[in-house]
């Protein structure tokens, strides 16, 4: 693709050189660089691009974006008001606008985000459409599995998997949008046939500083869809809603006023259930959460024009996600269950379901990770000690920080409860310590790993699969 055809689509401050080379590839790493990469010089919270543009043009890269034009590299120079938004624009561009070629649904909230996805894209097959996903867990493209970094790609690696799933031929692509991508620019620029809202709660402040700010960069999601889905139990959804300009498929299980609101709610061990208005569904994950993720699912669903009983049809036959409320099988009389609560209201989501249905003691196991907002530990502590029976307050991924120091301030939370806890630094000997005291009926926590395979240390990471650790303490 000729530079100039993307070019025709930035917003130009000057440029220096010439445009007219064939642009082979676009990134923001400099090492990745080649005759005909498009470099990308982006101004990042650890280091600025700008660094690395002698080193781009050294590599063979034809021609950079940047904000500041430097006289002393003989390389063509673009100079924009905005590298990062710029850098989603002409990766969209490079790709030839591969979002366009089928419906994109966007999911951003605190908590539910996973789940939502695949119900969604799990009734959109049983329409027998095509469907890719993008999140946390992992990228899909069909049934094609593609591993991930983060909850929501950068620019460019986004318009990448894009361009895939538009070369596959899907119909509708379901991603979870984060509020890091929404307010660093990676989805600017895309067009979100629906974009639904989960809920808020205390996370990321390290970011966003504030929830206004961080509720403010949710909703940049619904002013950039066609039809919206929002949960208007939650306080901030209910403001959302009602600032929303696009047609909105409010839903909850408490506000008389939603669009969409469940009525004759039965939890149990094994699922959930409701009706809205005269139609009843059922979904096969425990725990009122999943009453909401099911909501936000179906208002999905009739905003992309599915009928209601296609929908009942196929929560039905849902199954849950990894690392989401999942039961590892342990042939003991009592019952292991791993969940990704890393969040205040994660943790009461989870506890609050198992208490629904446990027979014995509830124990958790849990930490917080290192390098995020340290401001939710104690919260998360309290929390924990106040809704189980019994706390293993350990390691999570602690990164760069001291692990005792971030269990320090999850203790001091615990110990404001009143709960009886124990504190066991590794995460592994944390596990093993739950198992060993375990008592029939109980059921055991391990929260905020969920579906991740690895631990971060500040030694680096380690491979770390909750499941396999049970089965390996347990000889089975």
């Amino acid at each position: 693709m000729k530079l100039q055809k993307i070019l025709s689509e930035l917003s130009v401050i000057e440029i220096h050189g010439n445009i007219d080379a064939d642009i082979t590839s676009v990134t923001n790493n400099s090492r990745e660089c080649k005759a005909g990469s498009l470099f990308v010089a982006v101004r990042g919270f650890q280091t600025d691009g700008h660094k690395y543009i002698a080193s781009a043009a050294s590599n063979g890269a034809s021609a950079v974006i940047c904000e500041e034009y430097n006289p002393d590299i003989d390389i063509t120079q673009i100079v924009v008001p905005d590298s990062r938004r710029s850098e989603a624009v002409a990766a969209a561009a490079f790709y030839g606008h591969p979002s366009q070629s089928f419906k994109l649904i966007g999911i951003t909230g605190t908590n539910g985000k996973t789940t939502v996805t695949y119900l969604v894209k799990h009734i959109l097959e049983s329409c027998g459409y095509k469907v890719g996903l993008i999140g946390t867990n992992q990228n899909m493209i069909g049934d094609q599995i593609i591993e991930t970094g983060r909850t929501t790609p950068h620019a460019i690696e986004l318009q990448g998997i894009f361009a895939q799933m538009a070369q596959a031929k899907v119909d509708y692509c379901v991603m979870e949008v984060s509020s890091h991508a929404l307010e660093l620019d990676r989805v600017y620029g895309c067009a979100f046939s629906v974009g639904a809202f989960t809920n808020l709660t205390q996370d990321h402040l390290d970011f966003h500083k504030t929830m206004e700010n961080y509720a403010a960069a949710k909703f940049k999601l619904m002013q950039i869809c066609d039809s919206a889905v929002i949960n208007c139990d939650d306080a901030f959804g209910k403001e959302m809603a009602e600032k929303c300009s696009a047609p909105c498929f409010s839903y909850a299980l408490n506000n008389p006023s939603a669009f969409l609101r469940a009525h004759n709610a039965v939890l149990t061990a094994s699922g959930v259930s409701f009706d809205i208005d005269s139609v009843s569904y059922s979904v096969g994950i425990p725990g009122e959460f999943s009453v909401y993720n099911a909501l936000c699912a179906i208002g999905i669903a009739k905003a992309s024009g599915i009928s209601d009983s296609k929908i009942a049809g196929a929560l039905k036959s849902a199954s849950g996600v990894k690392g989401r409320a999942e039961v590892v099988p342990t042939l003991t009389d009592y019952t292991v269950l791993i969940d990704y609560a890393h969040t205040p209201d994660g943790i009461e989501n989870i506890l609050s379901a198992v208490r629904g249905f446990a027979k014995g003691r509830v124990v958790i196991v849990f930490g917080c990770g290192g390098d995020r907002d340290s401001t939710k530990r104690p919260i998360m502590g309290e929390i924990a000690g106040k809704m189980a029976d019994f706390c293993v307050v350990t390691s999570d991924n602690p990164r760069t920080e001291d692990p005792m120091n971030i269990i320090a301030m999850v203790e001091e939370g615990v110990r404001r409860s009143g709960c009886d806890y124990v504190v066991i630094e590794s995460r592994r000997d944390a596990i093993k310590y739950a198992l060993d005291n375990a008592r029939p009926d109980d059921c055991i926590v391990l929260a905020g790993k969920g579906h991740e395979t690895y631990q971060i240390l500040n030694s680096g990471t380690i491979h770390f699969d909750e499941r396999e650790v049970v089965r390996e303490i347990l000889g089975i």
